[in-house]
């Protein structure tokens, strides 16, 4: 056998992403240089590793075997990497997190200063719907997740970070009178642009309308909170939307908030953890940073939202 690190390196990012041409755009190769390596790979083996049904490409159950060893394999190698830079007296290792969506807004402000501190920890973060979210908790595939709704099924430890305010927006120039305060009763009549299923705004969203006993007009749905903003930009729609990410649309009046009686709904965002998840040396330290300087990274990043 005279397979490489590289290779199954390569052949790991083949498999997450299922496909080549998604693995070659990670790893910043081009797609015939990724498909060489999966053929000097698959020559070490008379299993196969992949198969193309149609143009779709399937990984084998060998292949997922092997995709699980060169998991373990590399992460040994990675871990002698981080062992050398320990006992040059610098923190190392590799930090996972998961967000839901909205979180793109929030957790880089809490990841600058400690990656500052420290260069040489490696980040992996997902930002997602809140249903993967809690899937890769479930998992143990991350350290930790930014959520604002907390997952009821799985047993969590939090540390809160910051309020979640969602408000109800318009393209700037709609008809609505921004001095007048609305009656729950403006969404008898009001087209929304609702997140799918699983999203955390979502969940937020239809546990106001059940309480004020309102059933919504839903005009369509969006997969993404910047797909969302969008369409209200556009005119397309109303839709009840994270403060946090419609800071710049709000400064450059693309987007407005319709006060109405009941809003905004306020939750929490939330950095969680599994109660009994044994943190890594540099999760630890993470947790430690987050804990004595999140009031001053709100003081310095979110105050603004105070004042709606």
């Amino acid at each position: 056998m005279n397979y490489t690190f590289h290779q199954l390196r390569i052949f790991s990012v083949i498999v997450e992403k299922q496909s080549v041409t998604k693995a070659a755009e990670e790893l910043h190769m081009t797609q015939p240089a990724v498909s060489i390596q999966l053929k000097n790979l698959q020559d070490q083996f008379d299993i196969p590793l992949t198969e193309v049904i149609g143009r779709k490409l399937y990984i084998t159950d060998f292949g997922k075997e092997l995709y699980q060893m060169a998991e373990t394999i590399l992460q040994e190698v990675a871990n002698i990497d981080y062992k050398t830079q320990e006992f040059r007296g610098m923190l190392s290792g590799r930090l996972k997190l998961s967000a839901a969506s909205t979180g793109k807004y929030v957790i880089p402000y809490y990841l600058n200063g400690f990656l500052s501190q420290h260069p040489k920890v490696d980040l992996a973060i997902d930002v997602t719907n809140k249903t993967r979210v809690v899937e890769s908790l479930e998992n143990n595939e991350v350290d930790f997740a930014l959520v604002s709704v907390m997952p009821d099924q799985l047993p969590l430890q939090q540390e809160v970070l910051l309020p979640n305010k969602l408000v109800l927006t318009s393209a700037y120039r709609s008809k609505w009178d921004l001095p007048k305060k609305a009656s729950k009763h403006i969404f008898d009549d009001l087209p929304l642009i609702f997140r799918e299923e699983g999203s955390g705004t979502r969940v937020k969203m239809q546990q106001y309308f059940e309480k004020v006993h309102i059933t919504p007009k839903v005009r369509f749905e969006l997969t993404s909170s910047e797909a969302v903003k969008q369409a209200v930009m556009a005119g397309l729609g109303y839709s009840i939307q994270s403060i946090l990410s419609i800071k710049n649309e709000l400064k450059q009046k693309e987007i407005r908030i319709i006060p109405v009686a009941g809003l905004p709904l306020v939750e929490n965002w939330r950095l969680v953890w599994l109660k009994q998840k044994r943190l890594s040396v540099v999760a630890a330290a993470f947790l430690k940073y987050i804990q004595e300087n999140k009031q001053a990274i709100y003081a310095a990043r979110f105050a603004w939202i105070e004042k709606y």
